[in-house]
């Protein structure tokens, strides 16, 4: 595009600094002072009080203040936005959030912190001896029931290997003549990795039913209400 260039005096002071201007068919703005003019003449720009400080060649000091009074953002009510979308009018949903917020580690909750011993990075054996010893009772007249194993990969075989090995030395297993025995499998993670579970389905077929009614989901919302901390089963593998 073609251009034609000027010197020009910005004030009609000979102490004010010239400025050498293209002329360009921007009706938007009178004059447009770029980066370098602003560098040369060691302007400061305050943004927060919008304000421009200008040091001329004799010395003087000269401000430029914006005339434009803060606006306070319009606001309607949500009923008026609904009419709005109704008839068409073009919406848009937008949230703010904060880029610099870093992940949230559970080693920075004060309630973790404070029971360090209840959140460990590897459990240190099986739990201690309680009053209550648990069990499962079975229907009157059942067998023992085997099951052969699945058929698995080779990559699968590999895994499950290294995790009874890991489950042996932690003492969460041990070898057993049982007459029982149900198949293992592996299920994959979100993360790619396999999770080993074991197949208790023909257990649970032949297993007394506990009648207790479970509760209303909207029942467990309510119990839940004002509460800070928060159990589950098995978060660390998996409940299976």
């Amino acid at each position: 595009m073609p251009a034609r260039t000027y010197a020009i005096r910005t004030r009609e002071e000979a102490s004010s600094p010239d400025a050498n201007l293209m002329l360009l068919p921007f009706d938007e703005f009178d004059i447009i002072l770029g980066i370098d003019w602003l560098t040369t003449h060691d302007v400061t720009v305050n943004c927060g009080k919008k304000y421009i400080e200008l040091r001329c060649e004799n010395g003087d000091t000269l401000y430029v203040e914006s005339n434009e009074q803060d606006r306070s953002p319009v606001v309607i009510s949500h009923m008026s936005a609904q009419r709005y979308v109704r008839k068409g009018y073009e919406s848009y949903l937008a949230f703010v959030m904060n880029a610099k917020e870093t992940e949230l580690k559970i080693e920075s909750v004060p309630i973790v912190c404070e029971y360090s011993d209840v959140f460990p990075e590897e459990l240190l054996g099986l739990p201690p001896v309680r009053e209550v010893e648990f069990g499962i009772e079975l229907a009157p007249g059942t067998v023992p029931i085997s099951i052969a194993p699945y058929r698995i990969a080779p990559t699968e075989l590999k895994e499950l290997k290294a995790k009874l090995q890991e489950l042996t030395d932690k003492g969460f297993a041990s070898r057993s003549c049982s007459l029982w025995g149900a198949p293992v499998l592996f299920v994959k993670s979100k993360d790619g990795s396999m999770r080993l579970c074991i197949d208790y389905r023909q257990l649970n077929n032949v297993t007394v039913k506990n009648k207790y009614p479970l509760p209303r989901i909207d029942d467990l919302f309510d119990q839940l209400k004002g509460a800070s901390v928060f159990s589950k089963i098995d978060l660390r593998s998996g409940y299976y």
